[in-house]
């Protein structure tokens, strides 16, 4: 079944509000059993929209969904946000407990931000701002071919979502607007996410399981991103930090990042719990970036992270508040204009980051760049231009990476355990008497 919302009265002039005709079209399609909402070319204003079971919003090409900038338009919902549950304004386009739901079409959602970023900013708000498309604890969700503009704040989230498909979507966010992450799959099972453009004000796509404040820790797990353009933004693809159930077996290949802040990022903390483990990267390029490898576990930011067991150095018992990551394979991946290091990786003194493989890696530092934070954690020093960082980090290999024009050691290690080189050289040498630093580090085979 197709139903046409100009037929129950939308108006595509971009000037009368037409949510309602919408809801009617939602409840004549749900009284038939489902089907698909037509939206024909022209400009909607509108707010938020509640998808049903066995939908399909077709966005056509000339049609663009201009959301309203007005709170009542969002009504309250309960559901998660920054890995606890609460309420929340509504999403723009959101669905919940349903199954065979889709957003798809060649149109475009603008989410309108501005005022959004404003309120936020000037802390403003009584609620969480709303998220572009949210969908919580569905299954068969699609997301295809559309672009989304100006997110109030998240611009794709699913959470507790089983088969998960988001493909040939661009999101564009200005790169200063607060907390406008591209695509969040949260505590989400068999996620695709394939040939998209992604140019947003924080995370480009970042896998989270929720935090220690969740009433049930799920895993996100079982993901695939592929064939994906990112810009600009916080990091490229990102672990973290929101992991309390878990996130595993994730693949990441044939991407290429430009101007994120990091790379590959993976960040968390004590009281966190949770495991990372078996991710594959692979066939990346990245230019201009801050750091293209950040792994660590004294991410400072949020809701205590000033509290001193997130930034204290010394070993704490270890138990199910702390974290593990672990198992963590990265090949084929070529960096030009790195800025701050070639990589960071700093464990747990009572739990270090495990088993770790760099293979066919090249990293090219920038000329002249500024000292910046490959991290966000307490009492690092700004840097510029160093190499490999790798701190309290056991069982780790570097096979046939190359670091050129860095200041210093290619390879500084600190308080590690096991680690193996083989064909590693920088632009002039491969002595390993003159491009390795380690301290305090145990078993260093260097081939």
């Amino acid at each position: 079944m197709i139903v046409n919302v100009r037929e129950f009265g939308a108006k595509g002039n971009g000037i009368d509000k037409v949510t309602e005709a919408f809801k009617k079209a939602i409840e004549e399609c749900e009284k038939q059993g489902g089907g698909t909402i037509f939206v024909p070319a022209g400009i909607y204003h509108i707010g938020a929209i509640h998808l049903k079971s066995n939908m399909t919003l077709y966005i056509e090409s000339g049609a663009v969904l201009k959301f309203s900038q007005d709170e009542e338009d969002y009504p309250l919902v309960y559901t998660r946000w920054e890995g606890e549950e609460m309420q929340v304004y509504s999403p723009l386009i959101y669905a919940e407990n349903a199954e065979n739901v889709a957003v798809v079409g060649f149109g475009t959602i603008d989410g309108q931000g501005e005022k959004w970023w404003r309120l936020h900013r000037n802390k403003e708000l009584k609620y969480p701002r709303p998220r572009s498309i949210c969908f919580y604890k569905c299954n068969n969700v699609t997301i295809e071919g559309i672009k989304i503009i100006n997110s109030p704040s998240w611009t794709v989230n699913p959470i507790e979502c089983q088969n998960v498909t988001v493909h040939n979507v661009k999101i564009q966010n200005p790169y200063d607007s607060p907390n406008t992450d591209g695509i969040n799959p949260e505590s989400c099972k068999g996620v695709r996410i394939s040939n998209c453009y992604i140019d947003v004000g924080d995370d480009c796509v970042t896998l989270k399981s929720g935090t220690e404040d969740c009433k049930q820790k799920i895993p996100c797990e079982n993901i695939t991103i592929t064939n994906c353009i990112m810009a600009h933004g916080h990091g490229g693809v990102v672990i973290g930090s929101e992991m309390s159930g878990g996130v595993r077996n994730v693949v990441i290949s044939n991407c290429i990042f430009e101007g994120t802040d990091r790379g590959i990022r993976i960040k968390t903390r004590r009281g966190r719990g949770g495991v990372v483990e078996d991710i594959r990267v692979s066939n990346i390029v990245m230019k201009n970036v801050m750091c293209p490898f950040a792994f660590y576990m004294y991410y400072h930011c949020g809701k205590g992270g000033k509290e001193k067991r997130v930034w204290d150095k010394s070993p704490y018992p270890v138990d199910d508040t702390t974290p593990i990551v672990r198992r963590i394979y990265i090949s084929d991946v070529v960096v030009r204009e790195a800025r701050a290091a070639a990589g960071f990786l700093y464990g747990l003194t009572e739990m270090p980051i495990e088993d770790v493989v760099f293979s066919n890696v090249t990293v090219e530092m920038a000329q002249n760049p500024d000292p910046e934070l490959p991290a966000m954690m307490s009492y690092l020093d700004p840097m510029a231009k160093r190499g490999f960082v790798i701190n309290t980090v056991k069982n780790i290999k570097f096979l046939n990476v190359t670091v050129m024009n860095q200041e210093g050691a290619a390879f500084e290690l600190n308080n590690c355990e096991n680690v193996e080189f083989y064909r590693c050289r920088t632009k002039d040498t491969a002595d390993y008497a003159k491009i390795l630093s380690p301290n305090n580090t145990i078993n260093v085979i260097a081939e």
